[in-house]
């Protein structure tokens, strides 16, 4: 795999995982407890043997830059690396990027400077999956591909949100972007050739597109001498028209966490035991890399935990923990509640003197306080939340900002940094 290049799209501005990218671009939003979305595709490539990465990003890149630079390094004598391509103005272009083909396009200086790359990747930077890319690539070379597209057996009801591909003996031969028409959708079906690879799956007779691109070289560099600024809206349906594309059927655990509503409900998913037939996605069974922090055990006194994963660091003292993911270096007070919630924990230690300094100035710990009450939440990194908060959105509203929190898709958002006072009720 060492003539294949991965690009891993960084993604836009993010405004539907608001306010976890408020200060952060979307890959480095933390998930898992100690993780961060962008481990998740840079370790399916490193597993796959694929150590060229490049990762396109154009807003708040910073946290990334950190984070990509303080757990991906690789010797002197190895020729493998994971640097990030931010957007950038030159004197021959001075836009942003305007889609997820252009993004590629604006880089082609960086693929073009090796000579002996022969197949590009493109992956998504907020997908959660675990897959072997030497499958995808002998798939795409013993069929001749010209590009190759895991796709994903989905139902009717699930066909609407995403592309949707007709396969023939390996091959896509028609392409509809989120069809709703229903007519329209009966023509896409693939049941035929999903029953022949995948005999157990039911009442899935479509193929979605799982935004995964396997390119021989050439053929891409032909795509991107165009107009087009998408590969889902307008490459990908204009290639199919002209050159062979392969559809490689997976059957797996697979998340797209593009929304608030998604990446709770995936992260929560992490903590819920599930038997091993089932699709299921854990950090036991996947080696997924990230930045070691070198932190101590986690300390858990007089508490009551069910489907709940702790990360390290933390310190938990008669807290009720159901259906929750507890971040690194969390500092969680007595007889607090945490439910279907993920509170992400800190990235530093407040020592004695910080402690001390707070308590005279009045200022709240990192942390939650003694007696919170929390539900179908999302308590960011850093957050000082003071004692006896309710927050459980008691008024069920959809959306909403309010002083230090926001509501979106009816789950609570605590954004980094944010400080919530002492006896607040959302």
């Amino acid at each position: 795999m060492r003539n294949v290049l991965a690009l891993i799209l960084g993604g836009g501005q993010g405004t539907r995982l608001f306010p976890l990218t408020k200060d952060r671009s979307k890959p480095a939003v933390p998930i898992g407890g100690k993780y961060r979305l962008i481990d998740i595709p840079i370790s399916n490539c490193l597993n796959s043997d694929i150590n060229q990465i490049y990762i396109l990003t154009q807003f708040n890149s910073a946290s990334l830059n950190k984070h990509i630079n303080q757990t991906y390094r690789f010797d002197n004598f190895h020729r493998g690396f994971v640097d990030i391509l931010a957007a950038e103005q030159s004197i021959d272009n001075r836009d942003w990027y305007q889609g997820t083909a252009d993004a590629v396009r604006k880089n082609l200086k960086h693929i073009l400077a090796f000579y002996d790359i022969s197949h590009v990747l493109i992956l998504s930077g907020d997908q959660i999956y675990k897959m072997d890319f030497r499958q995808l690539f002998d798939f795409h070379t013993q069929l001749g591909a010209d590009l190759s597209i895991p796709v994903l057996p989905v139902t009717r009801e699930e066909a609407g949100g995403f592309g949707i591909v007709k396969v023939e003996d390996n091959l896509i031969t028609q392409f509809v972007e989120k069809p709703k028409d229903a007519s329209v959708l009966d023509k896409m079906s693939s049941a035929d050739m999903i029953a022949k690879t995948f005999p157990n799956v039911t009442n899935k007779p479509f193929l979605a597109s799982m935004g995964i691109y396997l390119f021989n070289i050439k053929i891409l560099l032909d795509a991107l001498d165009t107009t087009f600024t998408d590969f889902g809206k307008d490459i990908i349906p204009s290639l199919i028209k002209n050159v062979k594309v392969g559809g490689f059927l997976y059957n797996d655990y697979w998340e797209d966490v593009g929304t608030i509503k998604s990446f709770l409900k995936a992260n929560l998913e992490l903590a819920r035991w599930k038997p091993k037939t089932e699709q299921q996605f854990d950090f036991y069974n996947a080696q997924i890399y990230t930045h070691a922090r070198y932190l101590p055990a986690s300390k858990i006194n007089r508490c009551d935990l069910d489907n709940s994963l702790v990360a390290d660091g933390s310190e938990i003292i008669s807290a009720v923990l159901h259906n929750s993911i507890i971040g690194v270096r969390s500092i969680i007070g007595q007889d607090v509640t945490s439910e279907d919630s993920y509170v992400m924990g800190a990235d530093y230690y407040e020592d004695l003197a910080g402690l001390e300094y707070n308590k005279a100035h009045g200022v709240i710990n990192i942390g939650i306080g003694d007696g919170c009450i929390i539900k179908n939440a999302i308590i960011d990194k850093n957050a000082r939340i003071g004692e006896n908060c309710r927050l459980i959105n008691e008024k069920n509203l959809d959306n909403c900002d309010g002083d230090g929190w926001y509501i979106r898709d009816g789950i609570i958002i605590v954004p980094k940094n944010a400080v919530i006072k002492p006896g607040t009720r959302v």
